[in-house]
Order: structure tokens, then C-alpha cells, then sequence
């Protein structure tokens, strides 16, 4: 029989939940105050809701985020899927040390020194061969570099675990290696790739410390457009957008979830089924 948690943990829990998700519900709330003052209530209104559908600023900064989100989180997971599958089947390769260490790194590095460097890389390479200028480009090649780091971690434990010996018996079936690796490998780390994805695309829809160095003045991203328009007091119209993402986010981490649980259920599936 299992045992019942005690009182003392259920309250951490509740206090955990609190004070991650009370702000939350806080925000949502004054998203639909009338009044313009955070502390004052002025009644229920979704005045700012309306205000921000007519914000050009905040809604080319949102499309052109989401652009660099798409962008970058595609990159990083080809790069850290190719990176992933060096380090779990070639054990021993000359550089293997150095490419764990560059895979490694940006988990660790300050986002400050990162945005720095990288701004030095961009204004070196355009003064020696005038490519790139800062703007979308160098943003989104910045998130790259971040985003294959984590997604080289997350599919690398994947990869891992896996049995090699499904795709081993693919090939001994005359399928070539790439072959086997795309129709036996690939659908078994596919949670992997899917999970790594959703993590490169919302890091890279948040981040705002590397964009800001190595923006262009036409390339302002979301997290840019609304830390200027807050450190000077709080906008209303930003707390119904940013109501609208909790929203999008919420949903679309609940569908991930859903999908992902239910493709590792049919691969059980399918694998007991291959045993009996």
C-alpha cells in the first residue's frame, strides 16, 4: 500500500503552485481592468484587447518573433539532431571532447557574455567578408547557436536509451544505414525532436538579453518591444498580450503533451505486440 503524502508536503506543494501561478491569475485579471492604473480596479473591460489589435508596433513584433522562433528552432533541431547522433554512435572521433564542451557551454554561459561574443562574431565576419548585416538574420542565427544546445542534450539522452538492435535488424533486412536510421530510429526519438522543438521555439520566443545585442534598429523582437514599453511603468495592453500567450502557450503545451503521450503509448503498443 502506498503511503499517503503528509500534510506539511501537500502545503509546499500548494504554496509552490501559488507562487508560480497566483501572478499569473493576477495578470489575466487586470488584463480586463478598465482603468489604465494597475492598482486601481475600474471595472470589467476588454477595452485593452481592442487597444492592442489596433498596436501595429506590438503586432509586427509578435509576427516577426514567431517568424525567428520558427526559423531558429528548425535550425537548432537539425543541427542538434546531427550532433546528438556524432556524440551517441561514434564513440570515438577526433574533437569528440571539444564538440561536448561547445554542445555543453551555452547551458552555462551567462546570456550577457553570450549576446557579447556573438555580437563581436557578427561585426568581425561584416567588416571581413560584409556578411552579415544585424537585423532578422544575425537574431536568428544567434538563437540558433543557443537552441542546438539544448536540443542536442534532449535528443542525445533520447538516442541513448533507444535499442540499437531494432535498426541493427533493419539493415541485416537490406535496408541501408540512413535508411534504417530515418524508418526504425527517427519515429522512436520522435517525442524527443518534438519536446526539443517546443523548448528552441519558446527559449527563442523569450529571449530578449541576446536579441537586443544583435538586433539590427529594424529587427525588434516581442520581448524587446515589451520590456520598453514596461520599464517605465506597466502598459495595459500589454497585460492583455501577454494574457493572449499564456493562453497560446498553455494550449499548445497541453496538445504537445496530449500527442506525445499518446504516440509513447503506441509505440508500447506496438512493441508488446512485436514481442507476443
Amino acid at each position: 500500500m502506498g503511503t499517503r503524502p503528509s500534510t506539511f508536503l501537500i502545503s509546499v506543494l500548494c504554496l509552490g503552485i501559488a507562487f508560480l501561478y497566483l501572478p499569473m491569475a493576477a495578470l489575466v485579471g487586470y488584463s480586463f481592468n478598465a482603468s489604465a492604473l494597475a492598482s486601481v480596479w475600474g471595472g470589467f473591460s476588454t477595452q485593452w484587447y481592442v487597444a492592442l489589435l489596433h498596436n501595429r508596433q506590438v503586432l509586427s513584433a509578435a509576427g516577426l518573433s514567431l517568424e525567428i522562433a520558427v526559423l531558429a528552432s528548425t535550425g537548432a533541431l537539425v543541427l542538434g539532431t546531427l550532433a546528438a547522433t556524432a556524440l551517441v554512435r561514434f564513440r570515438k572521433f577526433r574533437g569528440r571532447l571539444l564538440l561536448t564542451g561547445m554542445v555543453n557551454a551555452p547551458l552555462v554561459m551567462p546570456e550577457i557574455i553570450t549576446g557579447i561574443t556573438q555580437l563581436l562574431l557578427f561585426v568581425s565576419m561584416l567588416q571581413l567578408i560584409g556578411w552579415p548585416a544585424r537585423g532578422v538574420t544575425t537574431v536568428v542565427l544567434a538563437h540558433i547557436a543557443f537552441c542546438t544546445a539544448y536540443v542536442t542534450v534532449t535528443v542525445q539522452s533520447r538516442l541513448q536509451s533507444a535499442d540499437r538492435s531494432l535498426e541493427e535488424a533493419a539493415m541485416d533486412l537490406g535496408a541501408t544505414p540512413f535508411r534504417a536510421f530515418m524508418d526504425v530510429t527517427l519515429p522512436i526519438i520522435a517525442p524527443a525532436l518534438v519536446s526539443s522543438w517546443l523548448l528552441s521555439f519558446t527559449l527563442s520566443l523569450d529571449d530578449l538579453v541576446i536579441s537586443s545585442f544583435v538586433s539590427g534598429p529594424r529587427s525588434s523582437t516581442l520581448p524587446m518591444v515589451i520590456y520598453s514599453k514596461v520599464k517605465l511603468g506597466v502598459s495595459p495592453d500589454i497585460n492583455a498580450l501577454a494574457t493572449l500567450i499564456i493562453a497560446i502557450v498553455g494550449s499548445c503545451v497541453l496538445v504537445a503533451g496530449y500527442l506525445v503521450r499518446r504516440g509513447e503509448r503506441q509505440r508500447l503498443a506496438d512493441a508488446q505486440l512485436a514481442a507476443g
